[in-house]
């Protein structure tokens, strides 16, 4: 039962991917307002059927990283509104091409970008995923399977109704947007054996999850495993500059991968630094894991080694070293980080370069709030995910990551001795 409902979701959104991939920019801008118009007439109902959802989690225990992630206000539907229009105002990148050459026998050839053909998103409690992920795969002329947590699905379902209604309206199939109807995992799992007919795989949700399906896909995947993201301060940092950005990265919102879990301070500006640090983190509420050099700066500070750093919190808990150079800084992020963001404050322009240059990691940011990795915020529009793995694509995805390229060869009758 469960290898049929796959692959009866598979094939069906294999043949809506057609329909879609042949619309010109024009047409899926105009598909996209009304899915935007969809979703502000169908907020009552939207908002109504989260409620549910937030207190199923809530009886289930949901951790409150889960919970901020599940909630759906009027705020956070008009922004998936906001975000599919700010999608309409992007550049379609579906039949972009370029020239690479004209060889010396006349041919011409040329690079063409095209739609990968059929993505499955599998996520957990994100119902805006859903909206987000819709409009970008269609913009891009992909179809889109969205299976999302059960902590999600009856949002996720009011989310796709509205969207379904904007396709129907334009003469467009359904299953150019399915969400799969149950969340078994069952069924996920026969979904990532649909080779003949998914194209890619989007897991975005814990590392088990990602895990699990990195392991079970037949199908390629994108990886996002977790946003271990530091902010090292430097020796040559602006303090307050660096206190401003520690703040924005830990405590504007604590459930989300770029929020930040590592703090790195440079020995010599420590005893300036950490006190400053100590006392803003404290009346934040914060929970404090440190080395053994930096423990005693904080009130109530937990010791912990260097083998227990590198853990993703989500919450108001953060990680503090103070490491005894730059090049410490560098160790420690190329041990503990999960190539995600990492951040550098200093007011030296070398040692910024530097920084940037032998990071490895998706996003690297000087003098900026990890809070900007993100797709919205670096002009992508809404984000399908951020992958931390780099085939084919390497931190926020925005259109571009959901095509790929084919070459197109231009003659005239030439034929290969």
């Amino acid at each position: 039962m469960s290898q049929d409902l796959a692959q009866q979701i598979a094939k069906r959104a294999a043949d809506a991917a057609h329909a879609v991939a042949t619309l010109s920019e024009q047409e899926k801008n105009a598909v996209l307002q009304k899915m935007a118009n969809a979703i502000r007439a169908h907020k009552d109902e939207i908002l109504k059927v989260n409620e549910t959802d937030m207190k199923t989690g809530k009886e289930k225990g949901l951790s409150d990283a889960m919970m901020d992630r599940l909630h759906l206000t009027e705020e956070r539907v008009e922004g998936m509104a906001t975000a599919i229009e700010e999608i309409i105002d992007l550049k379609d990148p579906v039949g972009d091409s370029y020239l690479l050459e004209e060889r010396p026998n006349g041919l011409k050839i040329e690079k063409m970008r095209i739609p990968l053909g059929v993505i499955c998103m599998i996520y957990e409690a994100r119902p805006n995923v859903t909206a987000d992920a819709g409009a970008l795969c269609f913009k891009s002329g992909n179809a889109v399977i969205l299976r999302c947590g059960r902590e999600a699905i009856e949002s996720s379902k009011a989310i796709a109704d509205a969207l379904h209604e904007a396709l129907e309206q334009s003469g467009l199939p359904k299953d150019v947007i399915t969400v799969v109807p149950t969340p078994d995992r069952e069924v996920m799992t026969e979904l990532l054996q649909q080779k003949d007919y998914i194209d890619l795989v989007i897991p975005r949700g814990g590392e088990g999850l990602i895990h699990f399906v990195s392991d079970t896909s037949k199908i390629p995947v994108i990886q996002h495993y977790k946003g271990v993201c530091h902010l090292y301060v430097d020796k040559d940092a602006d303090l307050d500059k660096a206190l401003a950005i520690l703040l924005n990265g830990k405590t504007q919102r604590t459930g989300v991968c770029n929020a930040l879990e590592g703090l790195l301070v440079h020995q010599d500006i420590a005893d300036k630094f950490l006190p400053m640090a100590a006392k803003a983190l404290a009346e934040k509420d914060v929970t404090i894991h440190a080395c053994n050099k930096s423990v005693g700066y904080f009130d109530g500070a937990d010791e912990i080694s260097v083998d227990d750093f590198g853990q993703e919190y989500l919450a108001l808990e953060i990680a503090v070293r103070t490491v005894d150079d730059f090049d410490g800084a560098l160790e420690h992020i190329k041990r503990f980080g999960s190539g995600h963001t990492e951040v550098i404050v200093t007011e030296n322009d070398q040692t910024a370069k530097r920084f940037i240059r032998e990071v490895d990691s998706a996003v690297t940011m000087a003098n900026a709030s990890s809070r900007f990795s993100d797709g919205g915020q670096l002009g992508l529009g809404a984000e399908i995910g951020i992958s931390t793995s780099k085939l084919h694509a390497y931190g926020p995805m925005g259109l571009q990551a959901l095509t790929t390229e084919k070459f197109v060869v231009t003659g005239n009758g030439q034929i290969r001795d």
